[in-house]
């Protein structure tokens, strides 16, 4: 039995996964993302501590739900891979219950370390910030390499994975820059969709609850014809959008 820092769950999630999902959402994250509408769960230990035997209690409770939707559970945060070992164990509880599993990651780690999650894992959510190295790392705190080499380890392995990307107006919505990124998507075979995600300021409360300095706070969501802008992008070359 594994325990783990936790900011919440959530019984009947539909956006983090096909069908219904009990999602988990882990605390401790190492990136520092500029329009994170969760900073509550950057700190580890500022989480409520549980055991992987007690959140799948409350699994099998909505399980008949959760099969009858082809859903599953989703484990997300925070970073996931900052509790590595009970993220693992919860993986192998719910396949050893015949549930379908998903990650939700930044892709920050060690891909030798998220290796041994794949044998438990029938979906990985990898949120690809911006291909833009530079851009990443004013936008993130870290490099963007990880990322993707995790995208890599993902094709070695024949993992099946979506990758998201949230669009900030003046940041990661620049049209050529996503045609740089369709192009690199396009040749993934084990690449099943690609969400694009609008800003939203959701959380900007939090960080000034938090004390903390929102630099986002005059960046506006993203146009319904910017955002369709882009998405067809990715239809033009192919690739599955949501």
């Amino acid at each position: 039995m594994a325990e783990g820092y936790i900011h919440s769950t959530e019984s009947m999630g539909t956006v983090d996964g096909p069908g219904i999902r009990f999602v988990v959402f882990t605390q401790g994250c190492p990136l520092r993302c500029q329009y994170c509408h969760n900073p509550d769960t950057w700190k580890l230990k500022e989480g409520k501590k549980v055991t992987t035997e007690s959140l799948m209690k409350k699994i099998k409770k909505i399980k008949p739900y959760i099969e009858r939707s082809g859903g599953g559970i989703t484990i997300s945060g925070g970073e996931p891979t900052m509790q590595l070992d009970f993220t693992l164990d919860l993986l192998k509880k719910a396949k050893a219950e015949g549930l379908h599993t998903a990650v939700d990651t930044s892709g920050f780690v060690e891909s030798a370390k998220f290796k041994k999650l794949l044998p438990y894992l029938d979906l990985v959510l990898l949120d690809i910030k911006t291909m833009d190295d530079l851009v990443h790392r004013d936008l993130t705190g870290v490099s963007n390499q990880k990322t993707l080499n995790l995208v890599e380890l993902l094709e070695k392995e024949k993992q099946p994975y979506w990758v998201r990307q949230v669009i900030v107006p003046g940041i990661t919505d620049d049209l050529e820059k996503m045609k740089e990124f369709a192009k690199y998507l396009q040749r993934k075979k084990y690449l099943e969709k690609i969400e694009l995600l609008p800003y939203h300021e959701l959380g900007k409360h939090k960080w000034e609850n938090l004390g903390l300095e929102y630099k986002l706070a005059a960046v506006e969501p993203p146009s319904e014809k910017k955002m369709a802008e882009l998405n067809a992008v990715f239809k033009n070359y192919k690739i599955n959008i949501a």
